[in-house]
């Protein structure tokens, strides 16, 4: 279902908001931190760390309110189509899933604090090719690694939490190499932020944030 579906069902029946806000506040699940990480590193500027996991729009607004991230963009990856827009890839064709970027401080936050993050507040990463109310492979969840390091602590990540049972059903999330990254056009660009009072921001997204503020009040920024 699109977006634009989303928002006329729930504009139709607005009663259902409050409990779909509930749901999308439940999702948040407090997880061990990762066994093994990256170690603190004052000696890098940044590094960059790109995810998806649903619609962009609430994955780059819960890093952005992470402390040590720099920046956070909406955008596209994993796909074949060459410079992609967002109608091409709402099509589900292009093997593109809507992603975010996170530029990050190395010596503020590990990768795996950032993967801890993805996994409790900002998705379901047992959701398989959907996430909440948009279904697709553009909403499927994925690590892309930039380097064999990055590759390694998510693989180690998800077998410690599927080890531990940390979700009730099985971690769908794809490790894949990244190969690209498309930045999304600039009407998604810090959508979340800009409509707060959007309905699908205030139901799917602004939960996320406020249980990161909830569960990692040491990483919470009110940027």
């Amino acid at each position: 279902m699109s977006r634009s579906i989303f928002l006329c069902v729930v504009m139709a029946v607005v009663v259902l908001a409050g409990v779909m806000r509930l749901r999308a506040s439940d999702r948040a699940i407090a997880l061990p931190s990762p066994v093994v990480d990256s170690a603190l590193a004052a000696n890098k500027s940044q590094e960059t760390a790109v995810i998806a996991g649903g619609c962009f729009w609430g994955i780059q607004a819960v890093f952005q309110h992470v402390k040590g991230v720099v920046s956070a963009t909406s955008g596209y990856s994993g796909g074949s189509a060459k410079n992609p827009d967002y109608e091409l890839v709402s099509t589900g064709d292009t093997g593109h899933a809507e992603s975010v970027k996170i530029v990050y401080d190395p010596s503020q936050i590990t990768y795996g604090e950032l993967l801890k993050v993805f996994f409790s507040v900002a998705h379901d990463p047992t959701e398989l090719n959907r996430q909440g109310p948009d279904t697709g492979t553009q909403y499927r969840s994925v690590i892309f690694y930039g380097n064999d390091e990055q590759k390694h602590i998510a693989q180690a990540y998800i077998a410690q939490l599927e080890q531990a049972q940390a979700f009730p059903h099985r971690i769908v999330t794809q490790v894949v190499p990244l190969t690209a990254f498309y930045p999304a056009e600039a009407y998604h660009q810090d959508y979340a932020a800009r409509h707060p009072d959007n309905l699908y921001i205030m139901i799917n997204d602004a939960p996320k944030v406020a249980n990161l503020k909830k569960q990692f009040p040491d990483l919470y920024t009110g940027k």
